[in-house]
């Protein structure tokens, strides 16, 4: 009985530990959420990196936030502090396009909490 109990608890932390975030560090191409519908949906990395700064930065792009969309096609999404921090990178860049960036934070699902934005 003891055993039947002990595993049952062991489960359910690691299934709630499981739900939660986790610590993670992506490398991808930094792209507002509104022009990056038809880039992920087509997985066109060539276009993404044709997105320009210039774009990313207009009211309507930088007012609807922020992603990374990774090598293998997922887009991540920022929670508002990252956006805010994406947009920070993005103001003090001098790069016209292809915004590759490392992004650090805890990541739960398509969404990440966001610590540091670094173009590179």
């Amino acid at each position: 009985m003891k055993a039947l109990f002990r595993f049952t608890v062991i489960v359910g932390l690691i299934a709630a530990f499981g739900c939660l975030g986790y610590a993670a560090q992506l490398q991808g191409i930094l792209l507002d959420r509104m022009c990056s519908g038809k880039i992920v949906q087509a997985n066109d990395q060539k276009a993404a990196q044709g997105h320009t700064r210039e774009c990313a930065l207009m009211p309507d792009c930088e007012k609807a936030g922020y992603g990374v969309l990774t090598a293998d096609g997922k887009f991540i999404t920022f929670d508002a502090a990252g956006n805010q921090k994406a947009a920070q990178a993005l103001k003090a860049s001098k790069k016209k396009d292809n915004l590759r960036v490392q992004v650090t934070g805890d990541q739960a699902g398509d969404t990440m909490k966001v610590t540091a934005v670094k173009l590179l």
